[in-house]
């Protein structure tokens, strides 16, 4: 068995190092805003004056394994929202009015937490079906105006929760 890397995949560890090495996760030194070094040992803890996390939940008895969203200064990271009713139940008919339910969910966890379709800079969507994107487009399309679409990735699985054909998250800005 041939253990070589070739050029192709040493070029790819140089890489993922040097990716890892600007979130501080390999030893080397956090990076700014600015991309420059920030001052301090290079396993330091959060900078002197950094927003703590703050975890967010409407049912503060929850008691889930997760928080409903999670803001950290401006930042809001929601959780990924599945299409069901006020009764925690999957709503029937498919892709159609679970993509519906979804973004309402969406909506309501944005607005819930200081925040707003119009702020929201990234998506990721979860498909049981890749082949369900083109339906769930056309109900995602509506929530957000033309041209100011936020970034997004779409990702066909094997399965989602409780038989759900779709799951969003995002990731938004909190409203001045």
């Amino acid at each position: 068995m041939n253990r070589s890397l070739g050029m192709a995949g040493r070029g790819l560890v140089v890489a993922l190092v040097a990716g890892l090495a600007g979130f501080g996760l390999a030893g080397g030194a956090p990076w700014g805003r600015a991309g420059a070094a920030e001052a301090g040992p290079a396993n330091a803890g959060p900078a002197e004056g950094a927003p703590a996390p703050q975890y967010l939940n409407a049912d503060p008895n929850t008691t889930a394994p997760f928080s409903d969203a999670v803001r950290v200064g401006s930042m809001l990271y929601l959780s990924g929202q599945l299409g069901l009713d006020a009764d925690g139940k999957l709503v029937p008919g498919g892709i159609t009015p679970e993509s519906q339910r979804a973004m309402e969910n969406l909506k309501g966890t944005l607005e819930r937490n200081g925040s707003s379709l119009d702020r929201v800079v990234s998506c990721l969507l979860l498909l049981a079906d890749i082949r369900d994107r083109e339906a769930f487009n056309a109900v995602y399309q509506k929530y957000f105006g033309q041209g100011r679409f936020p970034a997004r990735s779409a990702i066909g699985t094997s399965g989602l929760y409780i038989g759900a054909r779709v799951e969003i998250s995002c990731t938004a800005v909190v409203k001045g």
